[in-house]
């Protein structure tokens, strides 16, 4: 009786002492929020603020406020969240009150690419059942690193391609160092080997002078005749060894506001493509015109032409249509870029028109030139300068 009377006073002592900790726990516990379906105060006028494309949640999972951006890239359609993976992590945060980080794609066929790359958080709004998904388009951060990606790999071979063919020849050359011919042969080789890495590293140079530049705030006169006789005044040792004519026409008594240096940059990286990508005994003209708004100066040749899905990207750094012959040519893959950095730095435009097996004709677009005169009330107006 004693053991029976001890089992039953400990059976009791230990339901008592659970029921005073429950008592405790239920007094120390505060009371949770309300579930709603209204935003709290000043949430609507951050939200307007936000860059990022914002939708609010309710706890039934209902849009309760999106912004116009969510709506434009298909993250929303009416009341509902229509991507299925978001609102899976809208749930889970609003059961645990974790906060989420993801990135998502989403199709956007009428902004341009096939798929929008978004870098997503999701967060609870103050325990109220209520879901925050903040959705940041990074479409063009990740293009911009592709971009970087493939100009450091598209430079460092470039470099290379050379720089290997100059360790092998030198290793040949102290190999036949008892031959003169060859030696003389190789050392040949070793002199267009280093012009081609020498061309490349100028490039360079003059892509970095003038990308991301401003548009010049002092421009000089440049006269457009003196521009295309010193552009095919450089390539016509080239052009000679094709039997290539080389002919003007137009560029008279035409001026052209810039820098002279850089036009005739511009005006020899086409001028010696054409040179480049035409067959033996034809002919590359250069003609100049003035239109309502423009100077025209364009560059034809009868080349091999360009194939239409490469004329688009024709103008990026390193890109080949055919890249055997670009490194059969020596060219670098930068000419067409510089030649679009400086119209842009111009104020201007570079365009192409090519159709295979007839040609190409590129051409450079620059504003007219505008003179400042003064009228009778002292101010100063603006007209475009006669030619």
């Amino acid at each position: 009786m004693a053991a029976v009377a001890g089992i039953v006073g400990l059976v009791i002592g230990l339901a008592a002492g659970l029921a005073f900790r429950i008592s405790e726990s239920g007094r120390s516990r505060a009371p949770e929020p309300p579930l709603t379906s209204e935003l709290p105060p000043g949430i609507a006028e951050v939200l307007a603020a936000l860059p990022s494309s914002a939708v609010v949640l309710d706890p039934a999972d209902r849009v309760l406020r999106a912004s116009s951006a969510a709506r434009a890239f298909g993250i929303v359609r009416g009341e509902e969240l229509v991507i299925s993976d978001l609102l899976a992590l809208a749930r889970r945060v609003r059961r645990d009150g974790v906060i989420r980080e993801t990135e998502i794609e989403v199709a956007v066929r009428k902004f341009g690419p096939d798929a929008t790359s978004f870098a997503v958080r999701v967060a609870p709004l103050g325990g109220t059942g209520l879901v925050l998904v903040l959705a940041e388009d990074q479409t063009e951060r990740r293009r911009v690193e592709a971009v970087r990606r493939d100009f450091v790999a598209n430079i460092s071979h470039e470099l290379k391609t050379p720089v290997g063919a100059l360790s092998l020849l030198a290793e040949t050359v102290a190999d036949a160092s008892d031959d003169p011919e060859a030696v003389r042969r190789f050392t040949g080789r070793m002199q267009q080997e280093a012009a081609r890495l020498t061309s490349v590293i100028q490039d360079l140079i003059t892509l970095s002078r003038i990308q991301g530049a401003e548009p010049m705030t002092e421009p000089g006169k440049v006269e457009v005749a003196t521009v295309v006789e010193e552009a095919l005044d450089a390539v016509r040792m080239a052009a000679d060894a094709k039997e290539i004519e080389l002919v003007s026409s137009g560029t008279d008594d035409i001026t052209v506001m810039g820098d002279e240096g850089l036009l005739v940059t511009a005006m020899r990286n086409l001028v010696a493509n054409a040179v480049a990508y035409s067959p033996e005994r034809t002919r590359v003209s250069v003609s100049a015109d003035v239109t309502e708004k423009a100077v025209e100066i364009s560059v034809a040749d009868q080349g091999i032409g360009i194939p239409p899905q490469d004329l688009e990207r024709i103008f990026e750094r390193f890109y080949r249509v055919d890249a055997a012959r670009s490194r059969a040519t020596g060219g670098t893959g930068l000419g067409l870029a510089i030649v679009k950095h400086i119209m842009t730095h111009h104020r201007g435009e570079v365009t192409v028109w090519s159709k295979e097996g007839s040609g190409s004709t590129f051409t450079l677009r620059l504003p007219r030139p505008q003179t400042r005169e003064r009228t009778g009330s002292g101010e100063h107006t603006y007209r475009e300068a006669a030619q």
